[in-house]
């Protein structure tokens, strides 16, 4: 019996210098040799560096991709895999303030939100349009595309739209 094949991106949205070995290193421990990751510098945290490969590999590659990198401090990283024969595809995000989030994605890269989520955020909600607002949001990865939509951004050419603190 043949192991299904399937295809993804990982995304370095931004990492220290001396992260980026170490990087290297976990992706190529999980993906064997593929081609290696060019680091271009992030205009959107001075220091940093960006890269992105596309990957081919069994089944299950993405999330022992986002265990691998998990939990690195100041790493901001997102991680596709494709819908295949038998399994949908899957997206995780992380940021260091964050942590990760995984999500369920459908053959054109849509989040989608089980029926005991929808069920759960009603629960919690109790009455309150607000608070299902919120785990709905929470459902989605919301605060992870608004933390990582800066970095995704900053790439050669386009728009950065820069954080300032506030309060």
């Amino acid at each position: 019996m043949s192991e299904t094949m399937v295809r993804g991106i990982v995304y370095i949205h931004s990492a220290p210098a001396a992260l980026c070995p170490h990087i290297e290193w976990a992706v190529g421990s999980v993906l064997g040799a593929q081609d290696q990751l060019e680091w271009t510098a992030q205009p959107a945290s001075q220091g940093a560096y960006r890269a992105e490969i596309v990957w081919t590999g069994p089944q299950g590659s993405g999330a022992r991709l986002a265990s691998a990198l998990r939990g690195w401090a100041h790493l901001r990283y997102e991680i596709t895999e494709e819908a295949s024969a038998g399994a949908d595809g899957s997206r995780w995000s992380h940021t260091p303030e964050l942590g990760i989030f995984h999500a369920t994605t459908d053959v054109t890269g849509n989040i989608m939100v089980s029926e005991d989520r929808i069920r759960y955020a009603y629960e919690q909600g109790s009455g309150n349009p607000s608070a299902v607002f919120h785990e709905l949001s929470l459902a989605l990865g919301e605060a992870w595309d608004e933390e990582l939509e800066p970095f995704r951004q900053a790439a050669e050419g386009a728009p950065v739209r820069w954080l300032h603190q506030v309060g």
